[in-house]
């Protein structure tokens, strides 16, 4: 029997890596994208080495994008890769329109060029939305990004709209809000305060430093949002899903649940820096996900606190052990 194939890029971050592993066990052959100065044996992948095939390939390079999926002939085209750290955008604007925004046209001129009956997913981000006009957010609500990762996600997303309805591709965009997990970078803010109450805990730090505590978010489990994206490709026809948990909560909700998981008061060691908050901050961003749950059957089943308390366990384990945290993979993270 012929296994199905996917080619994903960015299969080295948080999201490539569980979206691997679900593909794994559902029986593909995997291949993933890995630009020439990207480590093919990079943490988050190590224990699939042998189960995906790594093909170099850049999204700033299309003739590399074609090569590979003329190798890979894969079903179904996961793009994942993007420069995602949003911080990182306001230094390196110019840079992460190339990746973000123009990597997405490369990538489906790629694949109109290769074979135009390929699936094609788009890695789309709730920071599109940026001040919205209205709350909660859905596939409707109008995009108003605030950070230069912000715009170029809107671009990725709408080129890839334009390319389904000027080509006839079936391709998809998976409006995520914020997921997390023990893979996630250690420069998002999710990370940097399990891995700091982590510290804290095993007497390795003695304070936290944050900004914006009071910016609120919808998070959720990113093990469970991969689904949602392989369940988009396996419709009838292609379409754009809001994945979210539909629950806000602060970042200083956050960090309380945290702190109380190694049961410390967060007050005691939390220090805010004004420096840390954004040039154009994002204030409040929740996501009604009724369309995905209805069309695809998709829902989160970890919670809010058993998120939190997972990752806090997991750095807890790591700095014991003197295992090396994840960083964000550039170019990797959606």
């Amino acid at each position: 029997m012929t296994k199905e194939r996917a080619l994903i890029t960015g299969i080295t971050g948080q999201d490539g890596s569980y979206l691997a592993e679900f593909l794994i066990g559902r029986g593909y052959e995997v291949f993933g994208v890995v630009r020439r100065s990207s480590s093919v044996s990079s943490e988050r992948v190590a224990h699939l080495a042998e189960q995906v095939t790594f093909i170099q390939a850049d999204l700033l390079d299309q003739t590399s994008l074609i090569n590979a999926l003329r190798q890979a002939r894969p079903r179904e085209v996961y793009n994942l890769a993007a420069q995602s750290f949003v911080p990182t955008s306001w230094h390196q604007p110019v840079l992460t329109g190339e990746f973000t925004a123009l990597g997405v046209t490369r990538m489906l001129e790629a694949l109109r060029a290769v074979d135009r009956d390929m699936r094609f997913y788009q890695a789309s981000s709730s920071e599109m939305f940026g001040n919205p006009p209205e709350s909660p957010q859905d596939e409707t609500t109008p995009f108003h990004p605030r950070s230069p990762y912000g715009v170029a996600k809107v671009y990725g997303h709408h080129i890839t709209v334009n390319y389904r309805e000027s080509y006839g591709l079936f391709a998809c965009s998976g409006i995520l809000f914020n997921h997390e997990s023990p893979r996630r970078g250690v420069e998002f803010v999710s990370r940097k305060i399990t891995q700091g109450v982590a510290k804290i805990k095993l007497g390795m730090a003695k304070e936290l430093v944050l900004g914006n505590l009071d910016a609120r978010r919808d998070w959720g489990f990113a093990g469970e949002y991969v689904e949602a994206m392989w369940q988009m490709l396996q419709q009838d026809e292609p379409d754009d899903y809001v994945v979210a948990s539909g629950i806000a909560h602060s970042v200083a909700d956050l960090v309380r649940i945290a702190f109380e998981f190694v049961h410390l008061e967060w007050q005691e060691f939390v220090k805010v820096d004004d420096s840390l908050f954004r040039p154009a901050e994002v204030d409040h961003l929740i996501g009604n996900s009724s369309k995905a749950r209805r069309k695809l059957g998709w829902q989160p089943k970890v919670s809010f606190p058993e998120l939190i308390a997972m990752m806090v366990d997991q750095d807890i384990f790591r700095l014991r052990k003197g295992l090396p945290l994840y960083a964000a993979v550039a170019l990797a993270e959606s």
